[in-house]
């Protein structure tokens, strides 16, 4: 009986033990880098040809300037200082 119970109190000292030595530990991991072009690290394209580069064209499907033809003619400098003095009041 006092064997099995010496057996426990080995063991549990062990794990007290363990507890207090909770030391992180480190390691040095590889470099992903198969040789010393850093190009090689960047991800690879798919696809490519006209298919890769379909948004260049894009540049010209946009629409012209728009010029609205229904404007209001413009003011004299006598109307825009009475508009002014209307809304400074």
């Amino acid at each position: 009986m006092s064997g099995f119970i010496s057996k426990e109190k080995a063991k549990e000292l062990e794990r007290n033990a363990a507890k207090e030595h909770n030391e992180p530990t480190y390691s040095i991991q590889p470099h992903p880098a198969k040789t010393n072009d850093p190009a090689d690290l960047q991800p690879k394209h798919q696809g490519g040809g006209l298919r890769g580069a379909g948004h260049a064209f894009q540049a010209f499907d946009v629409p012209g300037p728009q010029i609205p033809h229904d404007m209001p003619a413009a003011q004299s400098h006598d109307e825009l200082q009475a508009r002014q003095e209307q809304l400074n009041k």
